[in-house]
């Protein structure tokens, strides 16, 4: 899976099941401060990503993610790896 296809599926479930604004998504948006993401939607975020990309996100590996390329980057770099 390249890049884009992980911003697209990302960007799909961002405004579909999260109800982000499309407008604010940008890959320097903060995900709490910028797209609200909040504790209980990390919760949704984890269902849904080992749904879409096969994997599962472990709390320790996302706490330096902060804006929207990084958690991009994150699932580039475990999806190469799997």
């Amino acid at each position: 899976m390249n890049r884009q296809e992980i911003e697209e599926k990302v960007r799909e479930f961002l405004v579909d099941d999260l109800e982000v604004d499309e407008s604010a998504i940008a890959p320097d948006a903060r995900l709490k401060d910028d797209l609200g993401i909040d504790s209980l939607d990390f919760v949704d975020i984890v269902v849904i990503v080992e749904k879409k990309f096969g994997f599962k996100i472990k709390p320790e590996e996302m706490a330096g993610i902060t804006t929207l390329s990084q958690f991009c980057d994150y699932i580039e770099r475990k999806t190469a790896a799997a």
